[in-house]
């Protein structure tokens, strides 16, 4: 049984501005710049390794291997905490929350060195962590790009990567399960990035692992917390109805998986979350932990500002829940109506829907190669965001906090969706923009065309 895709993961990302590009797979091979880590950085906590009962994280996109490497930051920094003497309140150097890890740019260090002689792996590696990253490489040639760049951030930071071309022909899933079985039932920890893939969920069903984390795969972090807590299947919110025999011959494995991912006494749960104004409470047992990106922010910037808007797209309309009309309307409007120039794209959406954006509103449209998160502290950025319900209008304020960029929110019209679009769309989308903080709010109505 092959599972299927990953789908919508979140952020849209990247580094600095340039014009629309193809991504073929050979940009994988470009390394990304190496990105030391702060100073102050805590001590990584080691684990041993996978075969002596380590931690083994899985990612299929690159907002998750993101996210991977902020939940490695803070789980480094609490255990420090943990060993540290309290001589005072304050945090110490190195500590997120610390002025020293959160108000000084960083320093060149040895892993500067070079850096001048092009793109190319960081000279000084970091000891292991003992962290073993599994990528379940999606198709995608854009996601593929950014999770090579992202790859080569977390080697920076003394984690072994492991890429796997799990969808890379029929005998694939069979040679990637049958590859990771042994890593998998001696794991003492197992991260995940999305527990509605097929994929990860037939992982699950092998691991035994004591305690499993969950870390943010966007906006799709709120849904699988209210459908644990509910006691129901784990489905996209944007999927309407059942797919029919493949869903019921797989409904063993994703009961399994639901089971998994429910704490009980031999077994602990943590969702690692930038969304912290979840819309139900987490079921009993299950730990809720902050995502405040405090590795992006001492690894990255502060950022350059510039006095222009930044637009941020969305996948909404490759998903099949807004109509590409209507969406190339509001997009049209919000660039005319806030002086808008660039159009940061999701790395999910299609080479004609970002060729029509450029031609219609005359906005520059940049492929990104890293998460927006990571893209908005390097600058430049502009001094105003502006996005879609997404993921990024709960993560950007975090990663772009003190900097006094503002980030808003434009609402979408329920006339926007189309006739495919799920029953649960519309109550989603609101939920991601009510819970969002530190965001300015825009009405869609005045974007109801055309």
């Amino acid at each position: 049984m092959t599972p299927s895709a990953a789908d919508e993961g979140g952020s849209p990302p990247g580094p600095r501005a340039r014009p629309p590009r193809p991504a073929p797979d050979a940009a994988e091979g470009t390394p990304a710049p190496a990105s030391p880590s702060s100073p102050g950085s805590p001590e990584p906590v080691r684990d041993p390794a996978p075969g002596r009962g380590g931690t083994l994280a899985f990612v299929e996109s690159p907002v998750q291997l993101l996210n991977v490497l902020e939940w490695a930051y803070a789980t480094a920094a609490d255990g420090q905490r943990a060993r540290a003497p309290r001589t005072a309140d304050r945090p110490g150097p190195g500590l997120p929350g610390s002025p020293l890890a959160r108000g000084v740019p960083r320093q060149p260090g040895p892993r500067d060195q070079g850096a001048g002689a092009g793109p190319g792996p960081s000279p000084v590696r970091p000891r292991p962590t003992g962290l073993v990253v599994v990528v379940l490489a999606p198709h995608d040639p854009m996601s593929r790009g950014q999770l090579r760049r992202m790859a080569e951030l977390a080697r920076d930071q003394g984690h072994e990567v492991r890429w796997e071309e799990a969808r890379g022909g029929p005998t694939a899933p069979v040679a990637t399960v049958g590859g990771l079985a042994g890593p998998l039932r001696r794991a003492r920890r197992i991260v995940i990035g999305d527990p509605f893939s097929r994929y990860v969920q037939l992982l699950l069903t092998i691991t035994r692992a004591r305690e499993l984390v969950v870390v943010d795969d966007g906006t799709a972090t709120m849904e699988f917390v209210a459908q644990l807590a509910r006691g129901e299947s784990l489905v996209r919110w944007h999927r309407r109805g059942s797919r029919g025999a493949r869903d019921l011959l797989f409904a063993p494995v994703s009961a399994s998986a639901r089971r998994m991912l429910t704490p009980n006494d031999r077994r602990s749960v943590e969702v690692f979350t930038s969304f912290t104004s979840l819309p139900v409470e987490p079921p009993p047992g299950v730990q809720v932990r902050a995502n405040d990106f405090a590795w992006t922010r001492s690894a990255f910037g502060p950022p350059r500002i510039s006095r222009g808007t930044d637009l941020v797209g969305t996948s909404l309309v490759e998903t099949g829940v807004v109509d590409p009309e209507h969406y190339l309307g509001a997009v049209e409007e919000l660039a005319r109506a806030h002086g808008a120039t660039r159009y940061f794209a999701h790395r999910r959406e299609s080479a004609e829907k970002l060729r029509r954006i450029a031609d219609r509103t005359g906005l520059e449209v940049v492929r990104p190669e890293l998460p927006l998160e990571i893209v908005a502290r390097r600058g430049p950025v502009g001094r105003t965001v502006l996005s879609f319900p997404s993921t990024v209008v709960h993560t950007l304020p975090l990663a772009l906090a003190g900097t006094g960029i503002t980030v808003a929110v434009c609402d979408i019209d329920p006339v926007w969706l189309t006739e495919h679009a799920s029953p649960r769309a519309k109550g989603f989308l609101s939920e991601v923009t009510d819970t969002a903080r530190d965001v300015r709010r825009l009405p869609a109505s005045p974007l109801t065309a055309p």
